[in-house]
């Protein structure tokens, strides 16, 4: 929380852009929270939060990405840099999976939806510059049991320039930023 607030105060206030804070998923309790911790930094001026908690149907979580990056890109319309934090785009392509399985869908053999890939690259071909402003994201993803190799985390990974990948051994040993440069990567020289 502590590293989200720095960088949108920093896009922000120094760089006079807007921030889009999309929570999918997301417990009650951490979006108060955040919006509380947006308040007292005076970030919300120049902010848009958007919220479909956790308890909510499926329809709802998956339309909160949609949402998000429709604001974003509304913004971007009228000339603002974005910055666009996404919390969690797993819960984007688990929303799609459950609203798979309620419309009678047959699932993939990997268990998710037929439509996983294009949905997570619909999502994401969104996400782009044009002559007057630009959008960046970034994303929290949440990888099942740790494991990298999920169908979901590997089309998600797909379209991601860097990753930072968090530790939980460097967070038992008391190592922070608990980043594993090991497994971390990035697009960029």
């Amino acid at each position: 929380s502590l590293l989200i607030l720095e960088i949108i105060h920093n896009v922000i206030r120094k760089q006079r852009g807007v921030c889009v804070f999309t929570g999918i998923g997301e417990r009650t309790r951490e979006g108060n929270e955040l919006y509380h911790e947006f308040v007292r930094a005076n970030l919300l001026e120049r902010s848009v939060l958007v919220f479909g908690q956790m308890n909510e149907s499926p329809g709802a979580r998956f339309e909160t990405a949609q949402v998000g990056i429709t604001v974003a890109e509304s913004l971007q319309a009228h000339g603002l840099d974005v910055l666009l934090f996404v919390d969690n785009v797993f819960r984007f392509a688990q929303a799609g999976s459950e609203l798979s399985a309620l419309l009678g869908r047959i699932p993939s053999e990997t268990g998710y939806q037929p439509t996983l890939t294009s949905e997570i690259s619909q999502f994401h071909e969104r996400i782009r510059s044009n002559e007057q402003a630009s959008i960046t994201a970034i994303e929290a993803v949440y990888v099942p049991a740790d494991d990298i190799t999920d169908p979901a985390v590997v089309a998600i990974f797909s379209h991601l320039d860097s990753i930072l990948t968090l530790s939980r051994l460097h967070v038992q040993r008391g190592l922070y930023p608990a980043v594993n440069p090991l497994e971390s990567s990035s697009g960029f020289l």
